[in-house]
């Protein structure tokens, strides 16, 4: 239990860590949370900083996810401690610590997280995604449609995985706190208001 515990801080810690912050300090001296859509992720440092700093956000945001599940999968192998550790690391992008709880929505440490624990069904959601962003280019479907696809495929497929018990609720919460986090872009997306990726916002 102490295993689980340390890892799940670890976690956290380490989610709270906000690239797409510390790269638009470095590169254009500005807080990411005052332009844009607001948002510490890498879809809103792309609007605000272009191509390369949005892509390294992406990637070291995704890092999070991978190192914070593969401490809890070395301390205490497979089952809670590794899906505790990726959770905390979701939620500490989400209310980093060091940034008075105002970060991201966690989509990329999310990406991180579950393509650790369930590569394939997130290798096969991802790629519905990626083909949803690049038709409709509203980033935030395609975020929506991985956790989705996700989920329901790890449920489906979890005996001939093998996944522990413990990665589906994972996904379950997971997928809720994405909707909760996104419920202002679904509603754009319901109204036809919602930024398109590539669109600037002032």
């Amino acid at each position: 239990m102490t295993m689980i515990i340390f890892s799940a801080v670890v976690g956290y810690l380490l989610g709270s860590i906000s690239f797409s912050y510390i790269i638009a300090k470095k590169v254009k001296k500005v807080d990411i949370r005052q332009h844009g859509s607001g948002n510490a992720g890498a879809t809103n440092t792309l609007r605000v900083l272009g191509t390369g700093p949005a892509i390294l956000v992406l990637l070291c945001d995704a890092l999070k996810g991978i190192i914070a599940v593969l401490i809890g999968l070395y301390l205490a192998g497979e089952g809670l401690a590794p899906a505790l550790a990726g959770l905390m690391a979701i939620v500490g992008h989400n209310w980093p610590v060091f940034l008075k709880f105002k970060g991201g929505k966690g989509v990329a440490t999310t990406i991180g997280v579950l393509a650790t624990l369930v590569f394939l069904p997130a290798l096969y959601a991802g790629i519905i995604a990626i083909v949803s962003i690049v038709i409709t280019r509203f980033v935030s479907l395609g975020s929506l449609l991985f956790l989705i696809g996700t989920t329901l495929l790890t449920i489906v497929f979890r005996d001939y995985f093998i996944y522990p018990i413990e990665y589906v609720y994972l996904l379950l919460i997971v997928t809720a706190l994405s909707f909760w986090r996104h419920r202002s872009n679904i509603s754009r997306l319901l109204s036809g208001t919602e930024n398109k990726v590539g669109k600037k916002v002032k």
